[in-house]
């Protein structure tokens, strides 16, 4: 466990995903083991506005706790309006966005082109530290922009150990780099040697072997999942399981994905009033390793109704898992 003011983080925690880790994402992955979880990504600029979409996605319910937002943009004063109510609303830790690299959000001077701006990076942790009394203050961050060696977020790292923030979480790859080739594991070490604060690892984490390779590595005190657990809530426990050097449990068959996957169906269609295009996503995901999957793909991506795709479900042929 990992202490952070009163909150005691576990060591894998499931990372902020765009379209992704909404409601009932999280709630799936809880049943299975899942510790700690952040909304989607949040504007600071859509929460300070009211704006409803933005409401929308803060959705959620008392079970599903503990739950931290993540707040991405770059006006300093904003931002810390924006912690403001992200603790009166009673989330229980905020984060900091600082590692984004889709071109929307950079060209407007949010996520990771903050690491090209230390000065407004430091702006932006003090507000947040100071508007913030109860809870937790993290910042996720990449390597740099550009460079992987770890350099440009070690030196973020201890502006914002300086500014009061409580921990780091650190994607090993640079914003050029996007989601594609290796995390290096070294430039987390980096950053992990350049403060004392509490730094949690993330990038290429599907599996407790790569979990284990990834503390080792970096010498992080967490170890943060993201693509990873699409699809695949039991991978909370495996990881788990392997960084406690305990036996992991046992991989689910198709019947069990089935299970959950109808499941999980049946909240997106509770918690979102258009849950077709989301949920050709998601069933897509449990089965992304499966013979087949690309008929079944198109079949998922051709139906008309929530009906079917439950019955293309049930019909989903045997596959060596």
């Amino acid at each position: 466990m990992i202490w952070l003011k009163q909150l005691e983080l576990p060591t894998v925690v499931q990372s902020p995903m765009a379209n992704c880790t909404d409601l009932p994402f999280r709630l799936i992955a809880r049943s299975h083991g899942m510790g700690f979880a952040f909304l989607e990504m949040i504007s600071s600029e859509a929460l300070v506005r009211d704006v409803q979409r933005t409401h929308e996605m803060m959705q959620t319910l008392p079970e599903d706790r503990p739950l931290g937002a993540q707040l991405v943009g770059c006006d300093p004063a904003v931002m810390g309006e924006a912690a403001a109510r992200i603790e009166a609303m009673g989330y229980d830790l905020v984060d900091l966005n600082l590692g984004c690299p889709v071109p929307k959000i950079v060209s407007k001077g949010g996520g990771s082109m903050l690491l090209r701006e230390p000065d407004t990076a430091g702006e932006i942790f003090t507000r947040v530290v100071r508007a913030v009394r109860r809870i937790p203050v993290t910042v996720k961050m990449r390597l740099g922009f550009s460079d992987g060696s770890g350099e440009e977020a070690a030196k973020i790292a201890r502006i914002a150990q300086g500014c009061g923030v409580d921990a780091i979480a650190v994607h090993g790859r640079t914003r050029e780099q996007g989601y594609t080739g290796p995390a290096r594991y070294d430039g987390i070490r980096r950053v992990k040697e350049a403060v004392s604060i509490p730094v949690i690892g993330n990038g290429d984490v599907v599996d407790g072997a790569s979990a284990k390779r990834l503390q080792a590595v970096s010498g992080c005190d967490g170890v943060m999942l993201g693509r990873g657990a699409l699809g695949n809530p039991w991978i909370y426990r495996q990881v788990q399981a392997a960084l406690n050097q305990e036996a992991p449990p046992p991989f689910p068959d198709l019947a069990e994905r089935k299970r959950v996957l109808l499941r999980h169906v049946e909240l997106q269609q509770q918690y979102e009033e258009q849950p077709l295009g989301h949920l050709r996503r998601i069933i897509c995901w449990y089965f992304k390793d499966c013979p087949g999957v690309a008929e079944f793909r198109n079949r998922v991506h051709q139906a008309q109704s929530v009906c079917e795709m439950r019955d293309l479900i049930e019909a989903f042929p045997s596959c060596s898992l």
